[in-house]
C-alpha cells in the first residue's frame, strides 16, 4: 500500500502531531506543508525532508498530489479553512476544537454534507488509554446506568501552554472552555451516552489577569517560556502574552438530553497537571487516580458503606508507546484518520459529538461571561445527526 500524501496546514504546537503522521513506508508522509511564520517552516524542513514548504495554504488546498490535509492552525481559522479543503474534495483532519462559535460548526458540518467530503475532527483523548478504560466499565455495566459525572482539570502548565501566546485572547479562542474543555466536555459526553441541552457557569480570570510581566506587542515568546520543573507558583510566570481577557477558573454545571447531571472544573493555580473523572451510576462508581500510565480506576459497587479507600475492582491504566502524544493517543489518532480517509466508515471520533462539546462550551462561556445566568444548548439539524451517524455516508 502506498503512503497517503499529507499537506498539514500550520506548524506550531500541534505540530507534534504532524510528526506522529509522517511514516514514510508505513501507511502516510508528509509531503506539503504551509506556515506563514519562516521560523516553523524552517523546523519543518527538518522534520520532514523533502517536503514542500508553502506560505500559502492554498498551495496545499489545490495540491492535486495532496491525498488529504491536517489542519493544525490557531483555532479561529479552523472553519474556514476546513470548509476550504472539504470543497477542494479533500478528506480534512481538523484540530479541536472544530471551531469557536456554534454557526461556524454547523457550517462545517454543513459543507462536509453537501461536498460528501470525508472530515475528521481531532478529538484525541476518546483514544487515551485511561478515557477508553472508563469507557469499558461504563459499557460493561460495573456501575449501572450512568447519572451524574463530575470532572475537575488541575492545570498546572497553564500559564506556558495558555498564556504566552495567541491561546490568552477571546478573539482567537473565545475561551479556555472551548480550547481546554472542548476534550472533557466530549468525553464527559461519550462516558453519559448523552449530550448538554442546559448549562450554567462561574469564573473569573484570577491567575494571570493581574500578573503585570507581559512581553510587548510584537515580542517573540521567551526561549524559556515552558519548562517542566520551573515557573512555580503561578505569579513567577514572565513574559506572559501583552493581552490576557481569557478566563483560568473556571466552573460549569450542564443538563444533559438524558438525563444526567453533570460538572466540570478548571484551574489554573493547581501544582500539578491530570484530569480526574468520577462517574457514579446506579449501581457503584469509579473514579480515576492519574490519567496516564502508571495511573489507575477504580471502582466501588459491592456495598454501601462509609469510607472505603481500597476498591471492589481496580484496572491499571494500559502503558503506551514511549513518548507518543496524550497518554498514547497520537499514534490511534492517526491510525484512525489514514483508515478513514482511505476508506470511509465510522469512527470513534465524532463530527456531531465535536460540534456538540463546542456547543456547550459556548453557552457556558455565555454564562459565565453574563453572571451565571443558564443558557439553552442548540441541538444540532436532525439530517446532519443521521448523515454523520451513518459514517458520512448518504
Amino acid at each position: 500500500m502506498t503512503d497517503l500524501r499529507l499537506g498539514v496546514l500550520g506548524y506550531g504546537l500541534r505540530g507534534s502531531l504532524a510528526r506522529t503522521a509522517h511514516r514514510p513506508g508505513a501507511g502516510s508522509r508528509v509531503t506539503a506543508l504551509a506556515d506563514h511564520d519562516a521560523r516553523a517552516r524552517a523546523e519543518a524542513a527538518a522534520a520532514f525532508p523533502g517536503a514542500r514548504l508553502h506560505t500559502d495554504h492554498r498551495e496545499i488546498v489545490e495540491d492535486p498530489d495532496i491525498d488529504a490535509v491536517l489542519v493544525l492552525t490557531p483555532d479561529h481559522t479552523h472553519a474556514d479553512l476546513a470548509r476550504e479543503v472539504l470543497k477542494a474534495g479533500k478528506p480534512v483532519f481538523v484540530e479541536k476544537p472544530l471551531a469557536t462559535d456554534i454557526e461556524s460548526c454547523d457550517a462545517i458540518l454543513r459543507t462536509a454534507y453537501e461536498t460528501g467530503t470525508r472530515l475528521y475532527i481531532g478529538h484525541n483523548m476518546r483514544h487515551m488509554p485511561m478515557v477508553r478504560l472508563m469507557r469499558d466499565i461504563v459499557e460493561r455495566g460495573e456501575i449501572g446506568t450512568v447519572k451524574t459525572i463530575w470532572v475537575r482539570h488541575f492545570v498546572g502548565y497553564g500559564g506556558d501552554w495558555y498564556f504566552k501566546d495567541w491561546h490568552a485572547e477571546q478573539r482567537y479562542t473565545n475561551g479556555l472552555l472551548l480550547q481546554k474543555a472542548a476534550h472533557d466536555i466530549d468525553v464527559l459526553h461519550w462516558l453519559a451516552g448523552g449530550y448538554a441541552e442546559q448549562v450554567q457557569a462561574f469564573g473569573d480570570l484570577m491567575v494571570y489577569g493581574a500578573n503585570p510581566h507581559r512581553r510587548a506587542p510584537g515580542e517573540p515568546k521567551h526561549e524559556d517560556w515552558y519548562t517542566k520543573d520551573g515557573h512555580w507558583p503561578p505569579h513567577t510566570q514572565r513574559g506572559l502574552n501583552p493581552v490576557i481577557d481569557v478566563e483560568d477558573v473556571s466552573l460549569v454545571n450542564m443538563r444533559l438530553d438524558n438525563g444526567v447531571l453533570a460538572a466540570y472544573q478548571q484551574c489554573h493555580f493547581t501544582p500539578d497537571y491530570w484530569r480526574n473523572y468520577t462517574v457514579i451510576g446506579d449501581a457503584g462508581r469509579l473514579e480515576n487516580f492519574g490519567d496516564g500510565p502508571g495511573g489507575a480506576v477504580r471502582v466501588w459497587n459491592s456495598r454501601r458503606s462509609g469510607y472505603r479507600a481500597e476498591p471492589d475492582a481496580e484496572y491499571p491504566v494500559p502503558a503506551a508507546e514511549d513518548d507518543a502524544g496524550h497518554g498514547g493517543a497520537d499514534p490511534l489518532l492517526v491510525d484512525e484518520f489514514v483508515r478513514f480517509a482511505r476508506e470511509g466508515g465510522r469512527t470513534d471520533t465524532s463530527p456531531v459529538a465535536a460540534r456538540m462539546s463546542v456547543a456547550a462550551g459556548v453557552r457556558a462561556t455565555e454564562s459565565l461571561r453574563t453572571g451565571g445566568a443558564p443558557r439553552a444548548v442548540p441541538p444540532l439539524d436532525p439530517e446532519l445527526v443521521a448523515y454523520f451517524a451513518r459514517g458520512q455516508t448518504r
